[in-house]
């Protein structure tokens, strides 16, 4: 199973009731073998062009373990399911994002121990 991010743009006429188009979604996500780890709710926010003649969208991210000979079943589902204006599958590459963040934190010890030599010398 890879991990895998989906962010789902829902139609804004939703926005009351956004758990009817979210247990569809969950419900695509259970009917193709996916394990749900995060989901995280943007809310509404406008879109940068119109999408099937909606200027708002409610943006949900979610994250997801899903076997890869499922995806295209899960990306073509969605692209049918009504409650969905626009989707967007991506895996992350962790191990890259993983590394940088080692270089960062690195990066800043260095620069915090060079700072305190510098302080000791004055």
């Amino acid at each position: 199973m890879n991990r895998y991010e989906v962010t789902v743009l829902y139609d804004p006429a939703l926005e009351v009731d956004l758990t009817k188009g979210e247990q569809q979604v969950l419900k695509i996500f259970a009917t193709n073998k996916a394990k749900v780890i995060d989901s995280d709710n943007w809310g509404k926010r406008k879109l940068a062009y119109k999408i099937k003649n909606q200027d708002y969208a409610i943006y949900v991210f979610y994250t997801v373990e899903l076997p890869s000979s499922n995806v295209s079943k899960v990306d073509t589902t969605l692209n049918i399911t009504d409650e969905v204006i626009r989707h967007l599958i991506v895996k992350p590459d962790y191990k890259a994002r993983d590394a940088a963040e080692a270089e960062r934190t690195k990066k800043a010890k260095n620069r915090r121990e060079d700072e305190s030599t510098t302080e000791s010398e004055e």
